[in-house]
């Protein structure tokens, strides 16, 4: 499952990435209030790890915009701040949970999948694209196309999934190599391009749009 971070301590962040990658999520990493925010917009994240002191918005500004906006995604607050007050108002913002910190590794993971049991990861959504010829099924993980059923790795369901979930939008090299591959990901930029290319030939050139200086975007 895909999973945003928005966290600004960097202490806490890199280790808290490496774990949650560990336990099987592909992270992407914000480091302040209104980046999570803006990336939290593209609703290709079913889980949000949020924390509540961040710099230029905090959490619960983030968690009351994303969800004026329509997100469905599931909301875990980290803070310090442990009071009552403070955990009764995120929840009532719309958060799913929240940890105080410090916290265990275990207690973390269990929450989220907690979480998930409730609905986050059982969300079905079936993304149409190619004119109607596309259909990714994000429960299954099913991609079929002309309705017939397309075998894809890992990293081409995730990349063509990325693209899907923000449709219009372009992506450079450097943010689908994030999104895709992490951020500990040591090879070339240039293997974007390279599983771009293996998703046109199981569908269609036309499918993905390319840019120079723009990157890749689904129509």
């Amino acid at each position: 499952m895909r999973l945003l971070l928005v966290e600004d301590d960097l202490r806490i962040a890199a280790p808290l990435s490496e774990t949650l990658r560990e336990a099987g999520y592909e992270v992407t990493h914000r480091a302040d209030g209104l980046s999570g925010l803006e990336e939290g917009r593209s609703d290709a994240y079913p889980l949000i790890v949020l924390d509540v002191m961040l710099p230029g918005l905090d959490g619960f500004g983030v968690a009351r915009a994303l969800r004026a906006a329509g997100s469905s995604a599931a909301i875990l607050f980290l803070s310090a701040r442990g009071e009552l007050e403070d955990r009764v108002g995120g929840l009532d913002l719309g958060g799913d949970a929240y940890l105080v910190k410090p916290f265990e590794s275990a207690e973390l993971l269990a929450t989220l999948r907690a979480i998930a049991r409730k609905g986050g990861e059982a969300r079905t959504a079936l993304l149409a694209f190619g004119q109607g010829r596309g259909l990714l099924d994000t429960a299954g993980r099913v991609l079929r196309w002309d309705g017939a059923e397309v075998a894809v790795t890992g990293r081409e369901y995730a990349l063509l999934d990325t693209l899907l979930r923000s449709r219009g939008r372009w992506f450079t090299r450097e943010e689908l190599l994030e999104r895709v591959w992490g951020l500990d990901f040591g090879g070339e930029a240039r293997i974007v391009d390279v599983y771009i290319r293996y998703l046109r030939r199981k569908l269609a050139p036309e499918v993905i749009a390319s840019e120079r200086g723009r990157g890749y975007r689904v129509e």
